[in-house]
C-alpha cells in the first residue's frame, strides 16, 4: 500500500482559509496523492485536511492579544515541526499570517521542507529585512499586489511569482452584473473579528439613521459567521445577510461603510465607492505609530492605485460628523462619486498577475518535488 504524500498547510486566519480554498481543490484534483494537514477552519476540513489546529485558536489582532498568545505558538511551532519530521513532510503551504509563518518557514526550510509562501509579507510597509529571510527559506513566494513582484525580486528574492489576486478569481464571474435602481444601497461591512463590530457597527447604525432623515436608501448589513451574533443586535432591523453572500449583495450596491481590509479590496472590485474605517486601542495605535513607521493608506483599493482615492477614518477620525459628511457628499454630488468609480474600475486588471491557476502551479512542483 503507498501511503499518500504529506504536505502541511497553515491558514491561520478566515481570510487565509478563503485564500486557501481559491487553489486546494484544484491541487486536489491534480496531485490527489497529497494528504493535506495542519491549521485551518471547518471549510478547510471539509475539502479533507487533517486540522492540528482550527483556526480559531491561532486568530488574533493587536499586539496586546498577540502578546498573551506567545506561549501558544511557540508550543504550536514545535508540535508542528515535529510532526513535518514524523510525516517526512517535503511541501509546505504558508499562507499570509506573518510572525507565525515566517518562523515556521525558517525551521522547515532547515529540515528540508520546499516552502510555498501565499500572499507576501507586507514586508514594502514594515519590516523590510523580511526580504532576505524569504530569499534563504521560500521555494516559491506568492504575490498579490501589483507593485510586489518587482519590490522583492529589487531585494534578492528570485523565486517570486506575480499571482491573480484571490479576491478577482473569487468574485471575477459576478463582475459587472447587477442593476442600479433609483434608491440608493448602502452595504454595511463592520468587520469579521468581535472588537471591530463591537467598536463600529454602533457607529455606522448612528449615519444610517441620521442618512435616512434626508434620503430614500436601502440597506443591507452584511454579519461576519465568525462573530457571535448577539454582537449585531444594535441593528436589529436592518435586513442582514451572512458574509457568504457578500458577492451577491455587491451586485446591486451603491455604497459601502465597512472595516478596514481585505474586504475594502472586494467593495472595489465591484466598483462600489466605500467609506473605509477603524478603531483599535489606544495601546496598539501606540505600538503602530511608534514602531512600525508606516505612514501610507491603510486600505488596499489605495495602495494598489497608488493614492487615496476613497477615503479613510481611523481611531478618532472614525465618528459620525466624518463619515455621514462624505456619505452625503457622495449622495448629493455625482461628479465626485463617477470620478471614484473611474478609478476603482481600474483596479481588476491590475491584480491579474502572471498565474491564473495556481492550484495547477502548485500540483506541477509537487509531482517534482514528491517525485
Amino acid at each position: 500500500m503507498t501511503l499518500p504524500n504529506s504536505c502541511l498547510i497553515i491558514a491561520g486566519e478566515k481570510s487565509g482559509e478563503e485564500h486557501c480554498l481559491s487553489f486546494l481543490p484544484k491541487l486536489q484534483q491534480l496531485n490527489p496523492s497529497l494528504h493535506f494537514w495542519g491549521v485551518g477552519g471547518d471549510e478547510m476540513k471539509d475539502c479533507g485536511v487533517e486540522l492540528l489546529y482550527h483556526l480559531t485558536d491561532f486568530s488574533s489582532w493587536g499586539f496586546s492579544e498577540v502578546i498573551s498568545k506567545i506561549p501558544f505558538y511557540f508550543s504550536a511551532l514545535d508540535r508542528i515541526t515535529k510532526e513535518a519530521v514524523q510525516r517526512k513532510c517535503k511541501m509546505a503551504i504558508l499562507i499570509d499570517f506573518q510572525d507565525f509563518n515566517m518562523r515556521l518557514a525558517k525551521r522547515l526550510s532547515a529540515r528540508g521542507v520546499s516552502i510555498f509562501y501565499y500572499v507576501a509579507p507586507q514586508a514594502w510597509a514594515w519590516k523590510s529585512w523580511r526580504a532576505k529571510a524569504l530569499s534563504q527559506n521560500v521555494h516559491t513566494l506568492f504575490t498579490i499586489l501589483p507593485f510586489e513582484k518587482k519590490w522583492f525580486k529589487d531585494r534578492g528574492v528570485n523565486q517570486v511569482v506575480s499571482i491573480e489576486n484571490p479576491v478577482l478569481t473569487h468574485y471575477k464571474q459576478l463582475l459587472g452584473k447587477g442593476e442600479r435602481k433609483q434608491t440608493k444601497h448602502i452595504v454595511l461591512l463592520p468587520g469579521s473579528r468581535r472588537f471591530e463590530v463591537q467598536n463600529l457597527l454602533p457607529l455606522f447604525v448612528k449615519v444610517i439613521k441620521s442618512l435616512q432623515q434626508h434620503f430614500d436608501i436601502q440597506v443591507t448589513l452584511v454579519k461576519s459567521t465568525s462573530v457571535p451574533s448577539e454582537l449585531f443586535s444594535c441593528a436589529d432591523g436592518f435586513p442582514s445577510v451572512s458574509n457568504q453572500e457578500l458577492g451577491e449583495v455587491l451586485t446591486n450596491a451603491d455604497f459601502a461603510i465597512a472595516a478596514s481590509g481585505t474586504v475594502t479590496l472586494t467593495t472595489a472590485l465591484f466598483g462600489v465607492p466605500t467609506v473605509v474605517t477603524y478603531k483599535t486601542s489606544y495601546f496598539n495605535e501606540y505600538v503602530f505609530d511608534t514602531f512600525l513607521g508606516y505612514d501610507g493608506p491603510i486600505s488596499l483599493p489605495n495602495i494598489i492605485l497608488g493614492k487615496y482615492v476613497i477615503p479613510e477614518f481611523i481611531q478618532d477620525d472614525a465618528n459620525e460628523f466624518n463619515i455621514l459628511k462624505k456619505m452625503m457628499g457622495w449622495l448629493e454630488y455625482n461628479d465626485d462619486y463617477v470620478e471614484v468609480k473611474k478609478e476603482l474600475a481600474k483596479i481588476p486588471h491590475l491584480l491579474e498577475g502572471e498565474v491564473s491557476d495556481v492550484g495547477a502551479f502548485m500540483a506541477k512542483d509537487s509531482e517534482l518535488i514528491y517525485g
